[in-house]
């Protein structure tokens, strides 16, 4: 991705329109090796001691403390688990800078990999369906999105999630279809691994998630002998790097590679190398489902030239005489509505979708003020013309002053759904187009037990059945919730109240669904797609609360979709009644939470294709009304999880009165409806209460800063399983001494 005024230090958004637009520079991403440190203090000094050499490294080598930004203070060094980055073989020449470790992948091996257990993602990719759109400009089977996305500085990036609530906490799954966990540098290293809980959100969700392969520019440090390792053969013809590769997506349980080569000084011949590697790369992973994006830098020539577009010179990276060479690829910014049109035509002459084309968006500086030609991309009035590609649409936190998660998912929701923050009812365009009004949502809600908590993966506590279990801000996508993907549908005839995701309740998690403002008519609030089969023994649960007068709440069942797109959904309204303690989402716990049923028998044998809720007040009443959970399922549940097993502290540090320490155990046995869903880790206070400390879809966790408590001579740990419907298993022990 070059840029015409990289050397000026600062950025230019590109204009598609004219044949030579300024370039977004790759100076956040760049810079970041060198100011991670900085960013994020301990997470990244903990590492800077191992040197240059992964073969040397020794772990536990002493550094001075440095406090983590937004987190715990001084951590001891090589305890906390960071996403994994390398060089494809040899290393820049020098040291690497604080906070940052030298890795070779060529030396990379699964059982000589400390932070394995903490870096693998355990979710399976769900299988997607496509209900009817919302709207009438939405398009089922035609533009998809692919969204480029830096979490965290390459170096220093935690693997499992950190104590701020200041984090992408991206949600809008439904409207993607592939994710790149962007990043690298020439400082740090350019071959990025995604982390657990990105992975495993992406993965509940139906989205893959692909690692970044970055050959930085000449002009940013890039090398060409980087380039030359990646693509090297070995004695036996085979591509080492490539195997590697495949090795590092099936191990940590990702989906596949972006390769993007932007190192210029290239021939003929190492383009030809480069393509022959992308085919055994693909060979290699595709028994596996892995995927390659090739982003349009490298040309046939060697050289690298931008084309912003599908054309001659790069078609061979796609697909070749023998046959397919990408799955997709990224075209550059220098598009124009031109050769956009040439190039969806070339993938159609090719036997290939069109759609498998990434058209760039720039979305870093200016996000939904980007001033994109829409209609070159996914015209209203005729088919999509090739698919969405978003740059670094992290904007929506990162241009905001006030960086709290409510600010932060209003903001989202907007540059997903529209300024009317109504799918079904877009507002008039302005420059922006939202995803909302073009691309068709998707789900994976279908089968049950289902249940959501409206758990967005960050917040400032967390909460348990109503009542705060620990008072500090978190980050961990691994444990976000299935929210629903049209955010927010509502139908009323009276005044829209706001519907938000607020973090200042919550009965599970740390976000609650609230819907506040002045009821002059019920208000329906549209929540999940789903395609979930119903039986005489399937009822619905909700945990909800007001902070205001009396409502009456409804569940709706929509057992047929709607005869068209934009048409309403025809649900069935079913009246709740008051649960008693049996069920599983628990009695009415604290801070007025109530506990709701209503039994789906009269729908039995139909499927239910689409959840909602009716709010009613008296007329004209302020309300403040949060849904905190809902479930789906087949009657009382008694039984819990199967609990973990050999839980034990692997590793730990104290240091006056408090440790950092990792955790491990051995998974829950799967049950009926399967394996856990995640596993959560509580500290046992001497007076016999319990404190969070937190969760992982995996098993093992990193523990920072943990406190004794009183002159108690052991601080005790239990891990739960966790299953679909939040039911915790019974806990398996284990137990850190003191010392005297």
């Amino acid at each position: 991705m070059s840029d015409t005024d990289r050397g000026a230090g600062r950025r230019t958004p590109p204009v598609p329109l004219r044949p030579r637009p300024s370039r977004p520079t790759r100076r956040r991403v760049l810079a970041a090796g060198a100011g991670a440190a900085a960013l994020l203090g301990a997470a990244g000094r903990a590492r800077a001691a191992a040197g240059s050499d992964p073969a040397a490294a020794k772990p536990d080598a002493p550094e001075p403390d440095a406090p983590a930004a937004g987190g715990p203070g001084p951590a001891p060094a090589g305890l906390a688990p960071y996403a994994s980055y390398w060089f494809p073989d040899s290393l820049p020449a020098g040291t690497p800078g604080p906070g940052i470790v030298w890795r070779s992948l060529s030396r990379w091996r699964p059982e000589d990999d400390p932070d394995l257990a903490h870096n693998t993602a355990t979710v399976p990719l769900a299988e997607r369906f496509t209900p009817v759109p919302a709207n009438r400009t939405a398009r089922a089977g035609q533009a998809r999105i692919a969204s480029l996305v830096s979490f965290a500085p390459t170096a220093g990036n935690p693997s499992q999630g950190s104590a701020t609530a200041d984090y992408y906490a991206l949600t809008h799954w439904a409207y993607i279809d592939e994710l790149v966990f962007w990043g690298g540098s020439a400082g740090e290293g350019i071959v990025l691994a995604p982390n657990a809980p990105v992975v495993d959100a992406a993965h509940r969700n139906g989205v893959r998630v692909l690692g970044n392969v970055f050959l930085p520019p000449v002009a940013y440090g890039g090398d060409l002998r980087w380039t030359r390792d990646l693509v090297r053969r070995d004695s036996l013809g085979r591509f080492p790097i490539a195997e590697q590769l495949v090795r590092v997506a099936r191990t940590y349980g990702f989906d596949g590679w972006f390769v993007n080569a932007e190192t210029d000084g290239g021939d003929s011949a190492l383009a030809t190398r480069m393509r022959e590697f992308l085919r055994a790369l693909r060979a290699a992973g595709e028994p596996h489902g892995l995927r390659i994006t090739w982003y349009d830098a490298m040309n046939a020539t060697g050289r690298v030239g931008w084309q912003g577009a599908l054309n001659a010179l790069n078609q061979e990276f796609y697909e070749d005489r023998a046959g397919r060479v990408a799955d997709t690829v990224f075209l550059d910014f220098r598009w124009t509505p031109q050769t956009l049109s040439a190039s969806g035509a070339l993938a159609d002459r090719l036997g290939r979708s069109r759609h498998e084309l990434w058209a760039a968006v720039d979305t870093e500086s200016r996000g939904w003020d980007a001033d994109v030609p829409w209609d070159a991309i996914v015209p209203h009035t005729r088919d999509h013309v090739v698919s969405y590609g978003f740059y670094r649409p992290e904007w929506t936190l990162h241009h905001l002053t006030d960086r709290s998660p409510g600010a932060f998912h209003r903001a989202d929701d907007r540059f997903w759904t529209g300024e009317s923050l109504d799918p079904a009812r877009p507002a008039p365009e302005s420059s922006w187009r939202a995803p909302a009004t073009a691309v068709a949502d998707r789900s994976t809600v279908a089968g049950l037990p289902f249940a959501c908590s409206f758990n967005t993966g960050h917040g400032l506590r967390w909460y348990e059945n109503g009542e705060v279990s620990a008072d500090t801000p978190w980050n961990h996508l691994g444990l976000q919730d299935r929210l629903p993907g049209r955010r927010w549908v509502v139908d009323t005839a009276g005044t829209r109240p706001s519907v938000t995701l607020d973090f200042a309740d919550a009965w599970r998690g740390g976000s609650s669904l609230l819907v506040s403002g002045t009821l002059t008519a019920p208000v329906a609030v549209a929540l999940h797609a789903t395609r979930l089969p119903l039986t005489r023994r399937s009822v619905v649960e909700l945990v909800h609360a007001t902070g205001s007068g009396p409502v009456a709440v409804e569940f709706g069942v929509a057992v047929r979709e709607p005869s068209a797109p934009g048409e309403p959904v025809p649900y069935t309204w079913l009246r709740t009644t008051p649960a008693g303690a049996g069920g599983a989402a628990g009695a009415a716990g604290a801070a007025g939470w109530r506990v709701a049923r209503a039994a789906l028998a009269p729908l039995a044998g139909r499927t239910a294709y689409a959840l909602a809720v009716r709010v009613t007040a008296p007329g004209g009443t302020r309300v403040v009304w949060r849904l905190g959970a809902l479930s789906v399922h087949d009657g009382g549940r008694t039984r819990r999880p199967a609990p973990p097993t050999a839980a034990a502290v692997d590793r730990a540090v104290r240091r006056d009165g408090r440790a950092w320490l990792r955790l491990s155990w051995r998974a829950a046995v799967p049950g009926p409806d399967g394996r856990p869903r995640h596993y959560e880790v509580h500290r046992v206070l001497p007076g016999g209460g319990r404190r969070f400390l937190g969760g992982t879809c995996g098993t093992a966790l990193y523990l920072a800063e943990v406190p004794r408590a009183g002159r108690e001579r052991a601080a005790v740990f239990e891990v739960r399983a966790v299953d679909e419907l939040y039911t915790a298993s019974a806990p398996a022990r284990t137990a850190l001494p003191w010392q005297p």
